[in-house]
């Protein structure tokens, strides 16, 4: 795809990226990472006892006023590498006993992330690729890493377009997601999972629940579990962490209660949602969100 008029993510900036200026993501052309180390945080199919081979990649599509890498979503932290390199960091990580490759964030990177998997390939890499994002694809986009990338794992953060626009700056998320995610299970069909438990193919869609929003909670879950029932798993997630103060929505400022989280696993449940993940206890801690001090890249 071509970055010159660049249209890897949904909000088809067409900004020349080859050039030197930056897209929406804040990323020019330039490969930019910030971290990439064995990672123990994700659901237990992906990190498991390994740990998961995570590169998180600098810059990012959306404006979750409530990011919690913000430090890095913004651009203002990673190191500039080369293709060359970041194959090395995919080979490095099998080295390091990796049960996967974790690429959190790469959409603005990826035509460049495929060539690197390319030339890793061809030296050896075996481990399954996982594409960890938030959601906010191009079908055209993922029907490039067709054949590349063998999990996917989205969010799927609203169903209310109204609350998207407010703390993600896109307006068009929900319906940009639907089509991602329908274009994701297509790619990968039903879950498979290895003799250790481990995910080898398939579809694992997040959701973060927020405070104060649960009926949104409840409305992305009914549309998973009536469009995909168990062609997917769902990981519901309780780990909301109030990084910092969101003066214009007081309710971001505070974790999700017991009482919340109940209430959207009783819709889970009441659904017939058994294919997923929980967490389970006091989860938001600032302990998930990992250093971004440029180790492994």
């Amino acid at each position: 795809m071509n970055i010159q008029n660049c249209r890897l993510c949904p909000r088809n900036c067409g900004c020349d990226r080859s050039s030197g200026e930056t897209g929406y993501c804040k990323m020019t052309d330039k490969i930019r990472a910030a971290r990439a180390a064995l990672h123990m945080w994700e659901e237990p199919c992906i990190s498991g006892s390994r740990g998961s081979g995570a590169v998180f990649f600098s810059g990012c599509s959306l404006r979750c006023i409530f990011c919690q890498n913000k430090e890095i979503a913004s651009g203002r932290v990673g190191k500039e590498i080369s293709v060359e390199r970041l194959g090395e960091i995919f080979l490095e990580l099998q080295e390091k006993g990796a049960a996967n490759i974790n690429l959190v964030t790469g959409t603005h990177f990826a035509p460049q992330i495929l060539r690197a998997l390319d030339d890793a390939k061809s030296r050896g890499l075996s481990l399954p690729v996982v594409w960890n994002s938030g959601g906010y694809e191009s079908v055209d986009t993922l029907k490039m890493l067709e054949g590349h990338v063998d999990v996917y794992l989205p969010d799927f953060k609203y169903m209310d377009p109204v609350l998207a626009k407010k703390f993600s700056h896109a307006e068009d998320y929900p319906e940009a997601a639907k089509e991602a995610i329908r274009e994701m299970v297509r790619q990968t069909g039903p879950c498979v999972f290895d003799e250790e438990g481990y995910i080898r193919k398939g579809t694992i869609v997040r959701h973060l629940i927020l405070p104060g929003h649960t009926r949104n909670s409840m409305e992305v879950l009914e549309y998973l579990a009536k469009t995909w029932g168990d062609r997917i798993y769902v990981s519901l997630m309780n780990q909301f962490t109030p990084v910092h103060t969101i003066a214009e929505f007081p309710e971001l400022n505070r974790r999700v209660t017991a009482r919340e989280y109940e209430k959207v696993v009783n819709a889970a449940m009441e659904l017939g949602i058994v294919n997923g993940y929980y967490q389970e206890g006091e989860t938001a801690e600032e302990s998930f969100i990992p250093l971004f001090d440029l180790e492994g890249v």
